[in-house]
């Protein structure tokens, strides 16, 4: 069962900090690392979102460890590979809260935080969601918190840029993965407001993140002539969608759900990828401090801009490195034990403030993200049918 409400932020802290206070167990770690676990998916079809967060994540660990990590002691991050299922995730959550970690960024997918967050929750183990985009994530648990904007804010921006482009669509087809919890959501969001804008659904098709052939979905859509298609699926899947509608003569513009909002999406439909649309939760080009140090170190080690996924994985980390600083200062962490540590952690991690290449975040008590500003991109393919850009239109 979800959690409706939480305990004020204010009486939590206070009770929580006379129970450290007053504790006379020191945790002996004298300056080994502080762990800090990343369960992503490493392997599967979903690996094209997951390697881009241990990206994000390794660049974020060598970053702040450079500026000292937290007050002089170097934070260590804890890789498990989710894969691409719940088991995965259960396996991953299960094997990292078992290495002593104070916090955890992951998993991958939203379909994954409904079977693994719990067991952190039972566990007491703060959860910084990088890409868990679906309705009722943060509400989970106490301990469950996203850095990820939710779908329902960000999805509708796609749709209206479609209509900017092209005035004259009136017709919608949509696509999405049924057996996936975030695609599920997702199309959920894009179908309210293809209706809220006085556009006509005209068809809805559904598939599995493991189908290869959709020429039955594409066929069927087709044939009513839609002037839009959105597609909510993975990087694999919807990559091979789009490229069959563009192969079966489908000339209208493409919305992508935030599964394809990677470049690793460019092999899977190449040439063909050219022209979607994808709603962002984060801008390579944000001219901020933060962003730009991330942005040049990505791009340094990767040769090309940054996507939003390497951006959420850091900040996730960012989160944990700057909250665990503001704990230390008021009650330093070699005086408490690791199940204080969690439990303080979470406290101040929901009361801060956060500079991160999103730009400026902070949580509701529910461990939801507040963000300001969010973006649309269209991708532009380069004239080798292999490479793109992400270009920013909104």
């Amino acid at each position: 069962m979800f959690k409706a409400y939480r305990p004020t932020r204010f009486i939590l802290f206070l009770f929580i900090l006379v129970a450290a206070l007053s504790t006379q167990f020191v945790f002996a770690q004298d300056q080994e690392p502080i762990k800090i676990g990343v369960a992503v998916a490493q392997t599967s079809n979903v690996a094209l979102l997951g390697q881009e967060q241990v990206i994000g994540a390794q660049i974020a660990e060598a970053y702040f460890n450079e500026k000292g990590g937290v007050n002089g002691r170097p934070i260590q991050l804890v890789l498990q590979d989710t894969a691409g299922d719940e088991a995965g995730a259960i396996n991953a959550f299960t094997t990292i809260i078992a290495d002593n970690v104070v916090g955890i960024v992951g998993p991958t997918l939203s379909q994954q935080a409904f079977s693994a967050d719990p067991l952190a929750e039972q566990a007491q183990v703060p959860v910084l969601a990088p890409s868990n985009t679906a309705r009722g994530i943060p509400e989970i648990g106490e301990y469950i918190g996203r850095v990820s904007a939710p779908v329902a804010v960000v999805a509708p921006n796609a749709v209206r840029a479609a209509l900017e482009l092209d005035p004259n669509i009136k017709d919608v087809a949509v696509f999405y993965a049924q057996n996936d919890a975030f695609a599920s959501s997702e199309t959920t969001t894009f179908q309210e407001t293809v209706t809220a804008l006085g556009l006509n659904l005209a068809t809805v098709q559904t598939f599995q993140t493991t189908d290869t052939d959709f020429s039955a979905q594409v066929t069927n859509a087709l044939a009513l002539n839609p002037q839009l298609a959105i597609v909510s699926g993975l990087a694999a899947d919807g990559g091979n969608l789009v490229r069959q509608l563009r192969e079966f003569g489908f000339t209208g513009l493409i919305v992508g759900g935030n599964g394809l909002n990677t470049a690793n999406i460019f092999p899977v439909c190449q040439a063909l990828c050219d022209g979607i649309i994808i709603a962002q939760a984060y801008s390579y080009a944000a001219d901020t401090p933060i962003n730009n140090e991330f942005r040049t170190i990505y791009k340094e080690q990767q040769g090309k801009e940054p996507p939003q996924f390497s951006a959420q994985a850091f900040a996730g980390v960012q989160v944990f490195v700057e909250a665990l600083i503001r704990l230390d200062n008021i009650v330093p962490l070699e005086t408490l034990d690791l199940a204080t540590t969690r439990k303080l952690l979470n406290v101040f991690v929901l009361a801060g403030g956060y500079e991160t290449p999103l730009g400026p975040i902070s949580f509701t008590p529910t461990g939801e993200i507040v963000q300001a500003q969010y973006y649309v991109a269209q991708i532009k393919m380069n004239e080798d049918g292999q490479t793109g850009v992400f270009t920013f239109i909104r």
